[in-house]
């Protein structure tokens, strides 16, 4: 039984960091370069 409480706690605790990252906003730096670009037509198509 103590192994089943014990998976309990892990997953609440995971469920508590994972809230308070999303709360925070702590889910680092979104990309400076790259992004969309337009297609061009494949060689020879």
């Amino acid at each position: 039984m103590s192994a089943l409480r014990r998976g309990v706690l892990v997953l609440a605790l995971g469920w508590v960091v994972g809230a308070l990252r999303r709360l925070r906003g702590d889910g680092g730096v979104p990309p400076q370069a790259g992004g969309w670009r337009e297609l061009t037509d494949p060689p020879g198509g």
